[in-house]
């Protein structure tokens, strides 16, 4: 395996793992990473079951495919996400189901519970809506994830990114349960929410706001 088969192959790994756990199903959700002066994208109708390292798409940062792949349609988002966040290295976009639900309410995640604040801040946004695939999308996110690391978008699904493949991965599995969570106290009511000073005190023990992709 050569340096650039691994970044491949890890991203197709992070693909089986999402179907694994029922995050994406057929060919939802797309998966990209940093490679030198382009990222790494997960190829239009992909999923674990008919792609390989060679079909993972590579588009230089001006948006030039390099062989004939067709990249995920939403291409876009990861592209504006990575340059708009330079410590970011990898981008995971899933349709989770509680994450899509809650993103068809339209409704952020507050600080019900304390690992929210593991995203940044003292909740983790619903982007606003615009058409899957598009260039407005792309800023939507784009927005939403200011000083955070992973966001809702509307009726959609949900985006986290990371230092690592395997640090957007995590943190996607962590807004899924977190938003699970957040609709089951929903059943019974309006969860009480943790002060702002409480969540503050709480992002600094996780050390930089988690993963560590935040200014200080």
């Amino acid at each position: 395996m050569t340096d650039q088969d691994e970044p491949r192959r890890s991203i197709l790994a992070v693909v089986r793992k999402l179907e694994d756990k029922g995050f994406n199903h057929v060919s939802t959700g797309n998966v990209s990473c940093r490679s030198g002066n382009a990222i790494l994208i997960t190829p239009t109708g992909g999923n674990s079951g008919n792609m390989t390292p060679e079909r993972i798409v590579q588009i230089d940062y001006d948006g030039n495919v390099a062989g004939e792949g067709v990249p995920s349609s939403e291409w876009h988002m990861h592209m504006a996400i990575l340059r708009a966040y330079p410590a970011a290295n990898a981008v995971v976009h899933t349709h989770a189901d509680a994450c899509v639900a809650l993103s068809c309410l339209r409704r952020s995640i507050p600080a019900f519970h304390y690992m929210v604040a593991g995203f940044g801040g003292e909740d983790i946004r619903c982007a606003r809506y615009a058409t899957f695939g598009t260039a407005d999308l792309a800023r939507s996110a784009v927005e939403a994830l200011e000083n955070r690391t992973a966001c809702l978008l509307a009726n959609h699904g949900m985006i986290a990114m990371g230092k690592s493949l395997e640090a957007a991965f995590n943190a996607t599995v962590k807004l899924e349960t977190l938003a699970r969570q957040y609709l089951l106290a929903l059943q019974s009511g309006e969860p009480v929410l943790l002060p702002a000073d409480e969540m503050a005190r709480v992002g600094k023990r996780y050390g930089n706001y988690g993963i560590g992709l935040l200014p200080g």
